[in-house]
């Protein structure tokens, strides 16, 4: 009987080399996608949360020499804060922040768009009687949206090379 329990199992593992998955950044920090993502330029983001979001690019794509770069990323972005819970009064107890990018990775020797796309995040904030904790806590959400919005964007053109450059999976 616990050799038919271990059936289900055996047959999972068996069919695992098959379905394709492979490491978006196999052969680390000089491997095809890894040097792809250092060939981006960052075209400059207007605004506090555009530096805070090219910062994070930065860090993410690595260093890009301007001159040699095959790819420009150019990034527009929306910032909203909306009020969400409301007391009796008609005080705000509750804001919603959220931060919305949209990005196109331009080929620079043809100036085609080869990908347009969004990412986006948000995060709830508590609106406490101190002007001053309600301003630091904004602060705080935009920088952890910032990270979170070049993540999802350096994923997005992660795969992009990926796929250009001859690491797809068959």
């Amino acid at each position: 009987m616990k050799r038919i329990s271990f059936l289900p199992a055996l047959i999972v593992l068996a069919t695992l080399p098959g379905c394709g998955l492979h490491p978006l950044y196999s052969g680390g920090s000089s491997g095809t996608v890894a040097q792809g993502l250092k060939s981006v330029s960052l075209a400059p983001i207007p605004g506090r949360e555009g530096w805070l979001v090219r910062t994070a690019l930065e860090d993410r794509l690595g260093k890009t020499d301007e001159r040699g770069a095959r790819y420009r990323l150019e990034v527009e972005l929306d910032d909203q804060i909306a009020g969400l819970g409301i007391r009796k009064d008609n005080a705000i107890t509750r804001e919603r922040r959220t931060l919305r990018a949209r990005y196109r990775l331009v080929d620079a020797s043809a100036g085609t768009v080869v990908l347009d796309a969004t990412a986006g995040s948000d995060s709830g904030i508590d609106v406490v009687s101190s002007e001053y904790a309600t301003v630091a806590a904004e602060q705080t959400a935009v920088e952890r949206l910032a990270g979170e919005v070049a993540d999802q964007i350096v994923s997005r053109v992660a795969l992009y090379v990926s796929r250009t450059q001859g690491n797809a999976a068959p």
